[in-house]
């Protein structure tokens, strides 16, 4: 199981022609590789500190890769530390390895959150698993997709919101925490340049 591969093609299915942020995307990925290796104890927190795990078994490619990025020298990387080292441009890795494997396909209805390319999810035993993990409201699949600005809320529901899923796990709970806070962090720092760059234009038309 990728959670982070089932959250690339919900992201995609749900916001087909909108877009996300590469960078949102990438961080909440590089999240979603965790909380995996969390799952097979390829890794624990003390505290927000990720250490390394003994003995595991990983067969998807990425979280193969992913697990050798881990930091296993004392001090331990920070989980928010993690998430920008790995996050950076893995959106754009995600697309590659998906492509490859003829998940995405070239289409017309979706518009990849990174790109003027048009690609579209592929019919294939990978969509249909996280289409089922979504439509179930799988906690933790519904927690990131909710980070990334997916609205999980289902007509059937009547109103309500089904992401505000029950987490158990205290690191899972930890690694969610961190990575909206990464999210809203992102958000600020593109805000602050977007307000700097109005504001140098209108120096310059200043007569």
């Amino acid at each position: 199981m990728s959670t982070a591969k089932d959250l690339f093609i919900i992201a995609m299915d749900e916001r087909p022609g909108v877009g996300i942020g590469q960078g949102d995307l990438s961080l909440v990925l590089a999240g979603a590789e965790l909380i995996d290796l969390l799952a097979v104890q390829a890794a624990s927190l003390d505290g927000d500190s990720i250490v390394p795990g003994g003995q595991y078994e990983l067969h998807d490619e990425l979280e193969t890769e992913a697990a050798s990025a881990l930091i296993r020298q004392v001090p331990y990387e920070k989980v928010e530390d993690w998430l920008w080292r790995r996050g950076r441009e893995l959106s754009a890795t995600y697309q590659s390895a998906l492509e490859e494997a003829g998940w995405l396909t070239r289409g017309r209805r979706a518009l990849l959150p990174f790109g003027n390319d048009r690609l579209e999810v592929a019919e294939t035993p990978a969509r249909r698993r996280a289409r089922s993990r979504w439509e179930a409201g799988e906690p933790t699949l519904i927690s990131l997709a909710t980070a990334l600005g997916i609205d999980a809320t289902r007509p059937e529901d009547g109103g309500e919101h089904a992401n505000e899923p029950a987490l158990e796990d205290e690191a899972v709970t930890t690694v969610l925490a961190t990575i909206n806070e990464a999210v809203m962090e992102l958000e600020a720092v593109r805000q602050r340049r977007s307000i700097e760059n109005a504001a140098f234009a209108n120096v310059w038309r200043v007569p």
